[in-house]
């Protein structure tokens, strides 16, 4: 582990004015550079304080900064990804919702047909049960999808 003096030495701590705008500068260098690849987690907000020297708020700005440009996106409980070509990756409950609105317009799941319960789709796609009310929800706004209460849901 460097010294606070090796560090400033080699040049990982930054100073002076906007640093915020350095420590943007250091990460979308080293995310063009391959280090952090599309799909990629960077690291914490604490872990780059320390890579960089600098207090937590400096680095939430210079990645705000990341975002703004799209280089970046936060996921809920995974933190900052990098983001490809592609667009980031979906929740769950968009996987489940997509899927099923599928089967419905291809006709896998006619109008009247019952969808699967919801400890079944948990099942299948390994999901929390709110995930999956999340995805369901989704299709009743979209109006693909019925509830009757104490019999289930179906396609409309």
């Amino acid at each position: 582990m460097p010294t606070a003096a090796e560090s400033v030495a080699a040049g990982r701590w930054l100073t002076g004015g906007r640093v915020y705008t350095q420590v943007a500068d250091r990460l979308r260098e080293r995310i063009r550079a391959g280090e952090f690849a599309p799909g990629d987690v960077l690291p914490s907000e604490a872990e780059l304080c320390r890579v960089f020297g600098v207090a937590r708020n400096t680095v939430r700005r210079g990645l705000a900064l990341l975002e703004e440009e799209g280089l970046l996106v936060t996921v809920p409980s995974k933190g900052r990804v990098v983001v490809g070509d592609s667009p980031a990756a979906p929740y769950r409950y968009q996987v489940i919702a997509a899927r099923l609105r599928e089967q419905i317009e291809r006709g896998d799941l006619a109008p009247g047909a019952a969808l699967p319960s919801e400890a079944e789709l948990q099942r299948q796609f390994e999901v929390s049960r709110t995930t999956v009310r999340q995805a369901l929800a989704v299709l009743e706004v979209e109006g693909l999808v019925v509830v009757e209460h104490g019999r289930g849901r179906f396609v409309r």
